[in-house]
């Protein structure tokens, strides 16, 4: 296993970082690597929003439930799925909207933005600096929208801190390959055999060094699913301009 892989393998989300900016340079060179993704038929339909303002940063933690790492971080940013510029030039052509109001459509961008974030999120881990997903900017869309001054046929998918990392926790035990992995055809029954999982998880849990509790991975999924979430999604798509079928 080469370097770089190997501190892919090492990765953790970091909740605590010094409290100071990062240089511009480095935040170029993460960029860069960002603006550097894949994208589907180079539709390239994603924007990334850095929150220099330290009130948006507030309001943003806030909604995210974690101001205190969305705030005192080297940066924070917010990747949006984007279809607006694309709709512009739609519009200038006098052609029909119907090629970007649909469900596929959404999904490349969703995917395009989020591609973008994992390669901003190694490009992050190989300079040695912490990051950590921010989902919660999506309990309120409305707010964030309203926040970011978003147009029409965009969406807020996640935030990213970024930072030097003060500590990290310990890596959180993954799924074997052959729980996740099978070849031509989905294995629904390895993929499903998750006792051995369980005692790894529930060892994991009650023995790392901060936050020890007495659950494991299939319960902690059980509790999480057992409610649903975020309902307002479907319908700030919906005002957004997307149509979900």
């Amino acid at each position: 296993m080469n370097d770089f892989i190997q501190k892919m393998t090492q990765h953790v989300s970091v909740r605590s970082f010094v409290d100071e900016p990062l240089p511009a340079a480095t935040k170029e060179e993460l960029l860069k690597a960002a603006n550097s993704a894949s994208s589907s038929n180079f539709v390239q339909a994603f924007s990334i929003i850095e929150i220099t303002d330290e009130q948006k940063r507030q309001q943003l933690g806030e909604i995210a439930n974690c101001p205190e790492y969305v705030v005192h971080s080297g940066t924070f940013y917010v990747f949006v799925a984007d279809l607006y510029r694309q709709k512009c030039l739609l519009e200038k052509a006098k052609q029909s909207l119907a090629g970007i109001k649909n469900m596929e459509a959404l999904l490349v961008s969703v995917i395009d933005a989020t591609i973008a974030a994992q390669n901003m999120a190694v490009a992050a881990e190989s300079l040695d600096l912490g990051i950590c997903y921010i989902g919660g900017i999506r309990n309120d869309l409305e707010q964030v929208s309203g926040i970011l001054e978003l147009p029409e046929y965009t969406v807020p998918i996640l935030g990213m801190t970024v930072g030097i990392p003060t500590k990290k926790n310990e890596i959180k035990p993954r799924m074997t390959l052959e729980q996740k992995v099978a070849q031509n055809s989905y294995d629904k029954t390895k993929f499903t055999d998750l006792s051995n999982y369980q005692q790894v998880t529930a060892a994991y849990y009650a023995a790392r060094n901060s936050n020890q509790q007495q659950t494991d991975w299939l319960q902690k999924n059980i509790d999480f699913f057992s409610e649903v979430r975020r309902p307002d999604v479907g319908a700030f798509l919906q005002k957004q301009g997307f149509e979900l079928k």
